[in-house]
């Protein structure tokens, strides 16, 4: 058995064994950790995306039906009239009557956005009011001819 002589000016066991440091696992555990609880959170407290719900035809005019407020914006192609609002929502189409004759409507997607057409043989304008109704949002469009 040998002692614990020293050979070559040292012992030949270390006074203090190496001991693992876990303080770099402990706080990039708790940072994912924490990072976790606050994307569940944030997810919890982001407003509702802006939905079309409904789409109803009126008489000289659509009503559409939303859960939050839309950004609308207007505009005249031609003598088509043109809305676009910032909203989800499935592509739709349909016909309605603008002082008894026929007007095409169509909703169709463009990336983020729905963008509404109505077009018929003569040239239409058009006026588009949002208001709230208990707890959905309506939006009026009222069209007429040229």
């Amino acid at each position: 058995m040998r002692g614990s002589e020293r050979e070559g000016g040292q012992y030949s066991t270390s006074d203090k064994p190496p001991r693992p440091r876990p303080w770099l696992r402990v706080i990039a555990s708790l940072a994912i950790f924490g990072f976790l609880i606050g994307l569940m959170f944030g997810d919890l407290l982001r407003p509702d995306a802006v939905r079309l719900e409904q789409v109803e035809v009126v008489d000289n005019g659509l009503y559409l039906w939303f859960n939050e407020a839309p950004q609308v914006s207007e505009s005249l192609l031609d003598g088509a009239y043109m809305l676009e609002f910032e909203s989800l929502g499935r592509e739709q189409q349909g016909e309605l009557l603008l002082a008894g004759k026929p007007a095409n409507w169509r909703l169709k997607r463009q990336q983020r956005r729905l963008q509404l057409r109505v077009l018929a043989a003569r040239g239409l304008l058009g006026d588009w009011r949002l208001e709230q109704l208990e707890k959905r949002w309506r939006l009026s469009v009222s069209l007429r001819e040229e």
